[in-house]
């Protein structure tokens, strides 16, 4: 099953979204928002399931589904807590600037807990206030819980997976190391992350969705160049499940709560930084990334962060090459 929120309000319209992303049929009536559904999950994602089935058959009204009347499938959450699952990842940024990687992040999540106030649809633009902020796409996948108790074990955590989907965590590089340095975390560094325009259950993924990770390349592309191809289930260090049970570890996580996984990235074939996608590589799913890689090869980075004017666009595709969660296409424009 395929949901989606268009635009209306601050929470948006409840729609079950068909499985190739043409049509849609409206859910008002078994419940209006994507929360209120994950609120009361048990009862109404089997009504929601019926009419899934019955949009798929043509058997009920249906509208055609444009992607740019679309807001973020939750226009916001209770909680968005983003991780940091491709340790490869923390690892090359940390050898570019010669810091020792501890070892405990093999074993112990990195996790920041983000504004979820206002998310961004997937084709709102991104706003950049000063080009010096340096503006970073990142390619993600998050998934959404239901409740989710205290000290919930990774399996119980699983289970409580309703919802699949990607995001562009929007970054501004050059805010945080004076944010960390403060030793207080991330907040002005991280503006409204934007997501997929649906979010999708596990079970109508299939195989793709195994051991808690989606088993997809995730396309990422910057001004329509290929930027990034990398396989979201492959090198993750973290899987949802213990993403989430580390999250609940303290406090239980209430339903509608989001859990990235943050940048999505692969080691190289060698098992050394990966080569861009132009050199026979898959390429990276941030710039900050891209300008790590060429720290270490050549001594210096090139590639200038996100201004005005570039286009970014993050999406995964089925067998045949389909968008399995629809296009996350943005363009930075001054703000």
């Amino acid at each position: 099953m395929k949901l989606a929120s268009l635009k209306h309000g601050r929470d948006g319209r409840l729609v079950v979204v068909s499985n190739d992303l043409a049509w849609y049929a409206d859910a008002g009536h078994i419940v209006g928002t994507l929360q209120a559904a994950l609120d009361d999950w048990d009862r109404v994602s089997v009504d929601l399931e019926n009419l899934a089935t019955d949009l798929e058959h043509a058997a009920i009204p249906r509208e055609r589904f444009h992607e740019h009347d679309a807001a973020a499938p939750l226009p916001r959450a209770y909680q968005w807590a983003d991780g940091s699952a491709y340790v490869n990842h923390v690892a090359l940024v940390r050898q570019a600037r010669g810091a020792e990687m501890p070892e405990t992040f093999w074993h112990d999540p990195l996790m920041y807990q983000g504004g979820s106030d206002g998310f961004l649809g997937p084709r709102d633009a991104i706003p950049l206030g000063d080009p010096a902020w340096g503006c970073d796409m990142e390619g993600e996948v998050v998934v959404v819980t239901g409740d989710v108790a205290m000290g919930a074990t990774r399996e119980e955590a699983l289970a409580a997976v309703r919802l699949v989907g990607l995001t562009n965590d929007v970054s501004l590089r050059g805010l945080i190391p004076g944010e960390l340095a403060k030793g207080f975390g991330f907040f002005q560094s991280k503006p409204a992350s934007a997501f997929s325009p649906v979010f999708v259950t596990p079970d109508a993924l299939g195989d793709w969705w195994q051991e808690g990770k989606l088993h997809r390349k995730l396309m990422v592309d910057l001004n329509g160049q290929p930027l990034g191809r990398a396989d979201a289930g492959k090198d993750m260090t973290f899987d949802f499940g213990t993403l989430i049970a580390h999250a609940a570890r303290t406090r239980k996580l209430g339903a509608g709560t989001i859990i990235g996984s943050g940048t999505v990235s692969n080691w190289g074939t060698d098992g050394g930084p990966g080569k861009p996608v132009a050199d026979g590589g898959v390429g990276y799913s941030c710039l900050a990334e891209v300008r790590t890689v060429e720290t270490i090869t050549t001594g210096a980075a090139t590639t200038p962060f996100l201004k005005a004017g570039d286009t970014v666009r993050i999406w995964a595709e089925d067998d045949r090459h389909h968008p399995i969660f629809g296009v996350i296409e943005q363009t930075v424009v001054a703000a």
